[in-house]
């Protein structure tokens, strides 16, 4: 089935894009820019979010869901935020369709036109912040720690599957707080705990850091965001965490009694993550055999395939392979037995290598004979006899191990391609060839930052928290600079 996949050194765009259909992950739909997420991609996104929603909560976060439309002069309340997402926006304006009178088929009544026209939500931070309004009048009202999990729509021109859809799946969390000090502690807090989800779960090494005035969230007073290489050199944004200082809630005009008696505007976060983390574990860790998925977010982590000849081998074989499955889950493990005889067992090696699982149980006739299981692990796609009595705790160290090898691999590539430069060509070379993490000197200015990317479609990633001071000159005008900066093409 791999051979399928177009080889990812030779044409890595088109390599992700058969992988995603390939691996049966998603396909795109019948409208132009959107996804249908099909039961494989979904069941991960269904890890992913059984994960972070576990996190969330264990940080004192609940759940609630707001409107899926907004109206229009929400947006126009925060000059910056309307600014930034007004070109992406799906507008509903009509509520009612009628049959063409000329029998052309059905339009939209003209008499049903809405009196405010709706946004379909980029974001949520305006529909929000205008209940947010309701519920507070005192500091015994906050903080107010709130995430949800939901769709949004920005009209994108330029789509691939789950890096980049007019419609994606994401959780946002929406806080208000009483002090600066409280948003920025919980604008940091998200931030770690994005990093954390990535680094642990993800197997993905990530750079946190603050996002360039340029790059900030539209209506942020600061955005921190991780950073994560792709194995083509490019990077991908994989979460980011917005201090909103008071911005919303003097657009919506969202006061508070503090302890002393004085009135105030409240200060206020958001934070959120989407679906284009499948895109970010499909390109950090795959390979030409199909998916590599880290343990902890495999939808299956075990699969256990029986060969046999004749229906009284597979009779036995099936009886040890039910017990196994049994005794595994009893573990904790997700476990396929994959029983079906419509496809022989080499045809089911590669789609289960396609599709990433960690670990892989063969059963034969000479495995029940002497006790034993073939046990191959996809990141490596190395294969060992183990004894049949061994085998729990060999498969709970091997996923372990697995995870561990991923991340580590992963940061290795990071390490390897990660630069320090102080020149303009060898900026420009490192960009071309091989791409990755370059560490450069700026001089802090939007209009340097806009001619780099115009130049070479390199953006300020972020500048990391753990970037020490230094002096230096800009890498392009040559003015001084104290820190350098992380520079990527980006997805």
């Amino acid at each position: 089935m791999a051979k399928f996949l177009t080889n990812r050194e030779e044409n890595y765009a088109q390599w992700y894009n058969d992988l995603v259909i390939k691996a049966d992950l998603a396909e795109n739909s019948a409208v132009r820019g959107c996804m249908v997420i099909k039961p494989y991609g979904y069941a991960i996104w269904e890890k992913i979010q059984a994960q972070l929603d576990k996190m969330f909560k264990a940080t004192g976060h609940v759940n609630a869901y707001f409107p899926l439309f907004i109206p229009k002069s929400f947006f126009s309340k925060e000059a910056k935020h309307v600014e930034g997402f007004a070109k992406e926006c799906a507008i509903v304006t009509h509520y009612r369709l009628k049959n063409d009178e000329n029998g052309k088929g059905i339009i939209v009544d003209p008499t049903a036109k809405l009196e405010e026209e709706l946004i379909i939500r980029p974001t949520s931070e305006t529909i929000i912040w205008n209940s947010y309004k309701n519920w507070i009048q005192s500091y015994r009202d906050l903080p107010i720690l709130i995430n949800q999990w939901a769709n949004v729509v920005r009209w994108e021109m330029r789509t691939r599957l789950f890096l980049r859809t007019a419609e994606f799946l994401w959780q946002e969390g929406h806080t208000a707080h009483a002090t600066r000090e409280e948003a920025i502690e919980e604008t940091q807090k998200m931030i770690n705990v994005y990093a954390d989800f990535a680094e642990n779960f993800m197997a993905l090494p990530v750079i946190k850091g603050y996002k360039s005035e340029n790059e900030r969230f539209a209506g942020a007073i600061d955005t921190y965001a991780i950073e994560a290489l792709m194995q083509d050199g490019k990077a991908l944004q994989a979460g980011t965490s917005h201090f909103l200082g008071q911005n919303f809630a003097k657009a919506f005009d969202v006061q508070f009694t503090d302890k002393t008696g004085k009135l105030d505007y409240v200060w206020a976060t958001s934070w959120g993550l989407s679906t284009r983390m499948i895109g970010a574990l499909i390109m950090a860790h795959s390979d030409n055999n199909g998916l590599v998925l880290p343990p902890r977010l495999a939808p299956i982590q075990v699969v256990i395939i029986p060969i046999y000849k004749n229906a009284g081998q597979m009779d036995s074989i099936s009886a040890v392979a039910k017990k196994l499955k049994a005794d595994l889950e009893a573990k904790g493990i997700s476990v396929k037995f994959d029983d079906r005889d419509n496809n022989k067992p080499g045809w089911k090696f590669a789609e289960y290598e396609l599709k990433g699982v960690p670990v892989r149980l063969a059963l034969g006739p000479r495995d029940i004979e002497n006790n034993t299981v073939e046990v191959a692990r996809r990141d490596t796609l190395e294969k060992e006899i183990v004894q049949m009595d061994k085998i729990l705790t060999h498969v709970l160290l091997l996923l372990e191990e697995i995870q561990n090898n991923i991340y580590k691999k992963a940061l290795e590539f990071r390490k390897e391609n990660t630069f320090k430069v102080d020149t303009w060509d060898e900026f420009v070379r490192i960009l071309d060839n091989p791409g990755g993490f370059i560490l450069a000197h700026w001089d802090g200015t939007i209009e340097t930052e806009e001619k780099i990317k115009e130049e070479t479609k390199a953006t300020i990633r972020c500048i990391p928290f753990d970037s020490p001071d230094e002096d230096g000159k800009c890498i392009y005008s040559g003015k001084p600079s104290k820190r350098r900066a992380l520079f990527a093409r980006s997805y």
